[in-house]
């Protein structure tokens, strides 16, 4: 294990999140000599390691394993009651520990079970995609979805630690990789253009996880996203700029009913707020333009079907993002320059998304 990155998130409970390879041997240091019970929270496709991380605790810890759906089909409550139910019949204590190892979806999932099982237990996190890396493991948002939405249920928790461990993400398909880029691109936009130039100057080697230049994407995403929720963990601020895209992207998912990737929706999503900000008179044409060359040059999708307007607008109103019966978009004035736009006209709206229509 050399050549780790050590990334601290700063805030009430300060944690590292370290970045390199060969970190998921050293989970042993990260859990400590007080947990006797450690709770495996997997996808299915990581049945075998999950045992092999088992056979690696087990002459330490009592290792149990909780093999949970795929994708957003994990975050429902009775997974989550699946999970308690194991934890319950365990006596698992509040110095046991939950690690989450997968996606997104399964370290949103693990966070809230360590979360709420005796209002708290120990939580590291081991993505094994890019989006669980740079976004879903970082910033202790955790959360399950509702037949109303998604994550409209969750807590703000923070884990002890989070281990990118590189290796994990070098077998990804790379569809699984360029989804995952959404979230990367996004942190681009909003704060760290120098990921906007590397993306632009070699796209298959910013999409290879064994180049320099993945790497150091991945570390400014992640960079980004530490120093934003160190000051604003429970998103009464400054975090809210970490939701660029996501107020239409989040209601595409759910039209879709959580078919679609995270990065599929909020790449639509964050063309049609550079074209809201374009309308409202703060982006450049060259800008959003911009916008669409970069997720393209990813695969990732700008359009999405005119007639589903009512729809989506329907579901954002409901969403978490709008405040009383206002709706918050995060705009850009410019490239790394975000802002909050609230309760814009619904004919602005409607403008700015026949835009992305097709």
């Amino acid at each position: 294990m050399t050549d780790t990155t050590v990334i601290t998130v700063p805030g009430l409970e300060p944690y590292d999140v370290r970045i390199g390879r060969g970190l998921v041997g050293s989970i042993a240091d990260q859990l400590g000599s007080k947990v006797k019970k450690v709770l495996v929270v997997h996808a299915p496709t990581l049945g075998a390691r999950a045992e092999a991380l088992r056979e690696q605790l087990s002459g330490q810890y009592e290792v149990l394993l909780a093999e949970i759906p795929d994708a957003e089909a994990a975050k429902r409550i009775e997974v989550a009651a699946f999970c308690w139910q194991i934890m319950g019949q365990t006596d698992f204590t509040r110095s046991d520990a939950v690690i989450g190892l997968g996606g997104g979806a399964t370290t949103d999932l693990a966070g809230f079970v360590a979360a709420t099982w005796l209002r708290g237990v120990t939580l590291i996190q081991v993505p094994t995609t890019v989006l669980g890396a740079v976004d879903a493991a970082v910033g202790g948002k955790t959360g399950i979805n509702t037949n109303e939405g998604k994550n409209l249920v969750g807590a703000f928790y923070a884990p002890a630690a989070v281990l990118v461990d590189l290796d994990l993400l070098d077998s990804l398909p790379k569809n699984e990789i360029l989804a995952g880029f959404a979230e990367i691109v996004k942190a681009g936009f909003i704060a760290e253009p120098e990921i906007l130039d590397i993306i632009e100057a070699d796209v298959d080697a910013v999409t290879d996880p064994t180049t320099p230049q993945f790497r150091r994407v991945v570390e400014l995403a992640i960079g980004m996203k530490a120093r934003v929720v160190g000051v604003d963990f429970k998103e009464s601020d400054q975090r809210e700029i970490l939701n660029y895209g996501h107020t239409l992207g989040h209601a595409i998912e759910h039209a879709e009913r959580y078919q679609w990737r995270h990065g599929a929706a909020i790449a639509i999503g964050m063309v049609f707020a550079a074209e809201l900000s374009r309308l409202t008179g703060s982006l450049s044409d060259e800008a959003v333009d911009r916008h669409r060359s970069i997720l393209e040059s990813l695969s990732l999708p700008t359009t999405y079907p005119v007639g589903r307007w009512r729809t989506l607008l329907a579901t954002m109103k409901r969403d978490k993002k709008a405040r009383g019966s206002m709706l918050r978009f995060i705009v850009l004035d410019d490239i790394g320059r975000p802002s909050v736009l609230t309760g814009p006209d619904e004919s602005l709206l409607f403008a700015a998304y026949q835009e992305i229509g097709r």
